[in-house]
């Protein structure tokens, strides 16, 4: 069961956070899937949308290994709920966002805002916004859009910096980070 009345910033947690942007560029933490190494042989996600009401808390990895039914329900869950569609979402994307709720030590979920998109759904949100990339990696399910009530955009973000696994996108003014699985860089939106 999730809980999504998590308590307020903790003093370990806003530690871990600062510990977290200053091995930035730690060569030891390479990317997201070693940062899971040290976690243990066990890899979870916990997630709610606010658009349907579900949500997820899951083991999606052990012993080394991805669960494919379990990796099959996290697919229907992050669908483009506009489309009802799903797509075969990256595991890897998967273990930046499981890493990155690692290294912010909280218990509440994430809330999705998006993960996989149609391309039909992805053009209708580049018209309503300029924030919306032509290519974006959410068509390709590489991406998912998350914030956490406890964190700011920058923690969370710094958070997910740490993983060097991907795009980071800190979204201030939605109070959103983009995580996705392709090249390392990082914007602001």
């Amino acid at each position: 069961m999730i809980n999504s009345n998590s308590a307020g910033l903790t003093r370990r947690g806003l530690l871990g956070v600062f510990a977290a942007a200053t091995i930035v560029a730690a060569p030891t933490f390479a990317n997201a899937t070693g940062l899971l190494r040290g976690a243990g042989d066990v890899r979870r996600v916990k997630m709610y949308s606010g658009r349907s009401g579900e949500t997820v808390d899951t083991i999606y990895w052990v012993d080394g290994a991805y669960i494919p039914e379990v990796l099959k329900e996290l697919n229907h869950f992050m669908r483009d709920l506009r489309a009802d569609q799903a797509a075969k979402m990256n595991p890897a994307n998967l273990d930046i966002i499981a890493a990155t709720h690692n290294l912010l030590d909280v218990k509440e979920p994430y809330m999705l805002l998006s993960g996989y998109r149609t391309a039909a759904t992805n053009a209708m949100l580049r018209e309503q916004s300029h924030g919306v990339a032509r290519n974006s990696l959410h068509i390709k399910a590489m991406a998912a859009d998350l914030r956490l009530k406890s964190r700011s955009v920058t923690q969370i973000a710094a958070a997910a910096q740490v993983c060097n696994a991907g795009g980071v996108g800190h979204y201030y003014h939605s109070n959103f980070v983009h995580m996705d699985c392709g090249p390392v860089r990082t914007w602001a939106g």
